[in-house]
């Protein structure tokens, strides 16, 4: 079914890229290319300037992107509660052995 569709990979930041106006750039940005567009809700990790955006903005960004007719999937967050962002867990292995 997504064959020749090109898969964007676009990763929300809280009140950073994630509102209405962004969603339509991203929207517009894509109409010619056949894609998939995958949400990924930002994964935060100690000290990081960032944040996951609410549910509910998740939900109106990807509404937002469906009225263009585009196929929009949010990934699903894994690892919210034991620090599994990318490298965090190593990060605390390294620490661990400084000690």
């Amino acid at each position: 079914a997504n064959r020749g569709k090109v898969t964007v990979e676009y990763v929300l930041l809280d009140h950073v890229n994630d509102d209405m106006g962004h969603a339509r750039e991203l929207a517009e940005l894509m109409k010619d290319t056949p894609c998939k567009i995958n949400l990924i809700p930002f994964n935060p990790y100690p000290g990081s300037p960032y944040k996951k955006p609410s549910n509910s903005r998740i939900d109106r960004f990807q509404k937002t992107l469906m009225q263009y007719e585009h196929t929009v999937t949010v990934r699903k967050t894994r690892g919210d509660d034991i620090d599994a962002a990318c490298g965090q867990l190593v990060g605390d292995v390294i620490d661990r052995t400084k000690r």
